[in-house]
């Protein structure tokens, strides 16, 4: 995403307009990989019979992961690009 969102920046001028294009195209492809990732793990949590009290937890806090790591890509990485990147005045 912020390859693109550099690329973009270089092409146009505009930062917060490369910023949420960015965000935009990365959108899909962001949520496809959290969303396949996370899946893969539903069984697992879903599991009642031998071995389960470890795969349950550990499948929780996977997939607790992979959404909370998904958020924070969506939303503060493009934020904290623009706050970096912002020219002071």
């Amino acid at each position: 995403m912020l390859t693109f969102i550099k690329a973009q920046w270089r092409e146009t001028g505009e930062l917060m307009t490369s910023i949420v294009e960015g965000a935009m195209t990365r959108l899909r492809p962001v949520l496809m990989t959290a969303l396949v990732a996370s899946l893969g793990f539903v069984p697992m949590a879903l599991n009642t019979g031998i071995g389960s009290e470890v795969q349950r937890p550990l499948a929780t806090v996977v997939i607790g992961g992979i959404i909370s790591s998904t958020l924070l890509t969506l939303v503060l990485l493009p934020a904290l690009y623009l706050i970096v990147h912002k020219t002071p005045g």
